[in-house]
């Protein structure tokens, strides 16, 4: 075989090489960079905030993320189960205004067990069932890191001296949470492009959105009392 020969041959393995590599990126583009960006939205810049302005690190972790739980099948609720939990989280609004750390830990409770009859792991793994979550409803996951923290947390009634600053932040939480609540709550086949910003300005107000059915909010700023 000619030296030109093989000359020429390494050519064409060199170049049928990075053929093959170019596709398997295309192929794994939305699973990384801009991709994952779109799909996790502001939990894509939390987590490139936990690993210090680190986005390959962050991008790793999120990539992991889709490739456990991407393939999760979300299971849908009895009529009788949803009615269930529409009542208890009405009750935990309205506990709110005398109790709010048992409100907010009553949300916590009721997210973890919602979540995993629609067929998210078990909430006693709650790292775990936060992960899959994040990968299908990343836009609202947060409220329910917000209510988990402060329902674990030992609040300082020392903050301000009389505890409005914390009862404020357990109502946050609770607004936050309910976003993710009325996902979960919802069919299977609701997703966070259907959403508009206005529905968003609802939720941040404690407002329900008129036609969908959602439950008003129980209190307000004015209505919960100190813890």
């Amino acid at each position: 075989m000619s030296t030109g020969l093989i000359i020429a041959l390494i050519v064409i393995v060199a170049a049928v090489l990075i053929v093959a590599a170019v596709l398997t990126l295309r192929g794994r583009g939305p699973q990384h960079g801009r991709g994952l960006k779109r799909r996790f939205g502001p939990e894509y810049d939390r987590a490139v905030a936990r690993h210090d302005g680190d986005e390959k690190a962050a991008e790793r972790e999120l990539a992991e993320r889709v490739e456990r739980h991407g393939s999760l099948r979300e299971q849908p609720l009895e009529p009788a189960q949803r009615r269930r939990y529409e009542e208890r989280w009405t009750a935990a609004q309205e506990r709110f205004v005398d109790s709010p750390r048992e409100a907010v830990a009553e949300a916590d409770r009721l997210l973890a067990e919602l979540a995993k009859d629609r067929g998210f792991p078990d909430g006693g793994q709650y790292e775990e069932q936060f992960a899959a979550l994040s990968v299908h409803h990343a836009h609202h996951v947060h409220g329910y890191r917000r209510v988990h923290t402060v329902a674990g947390a030992r609040v300082n009634a020392d903050r301000d001296g009389d505890g409005r600053v914390n009862t404020e932040e357990m109502r946050e939480a609770m607004v936050e949470a309910r976003a993710l609540f009325e996902d979960l709550v919802g069919p299977p086949q609701r997703r966070e492009e259907s959403r508009t910003s206005t529905d968003e300005s609802h939720v941040r107000a404690g407002r329900p959105r008129d036609g969908r059915g959602h439950l008003p909010w129980a209190f307000n700023r004015r209505h919960a009392k100190g813890s």
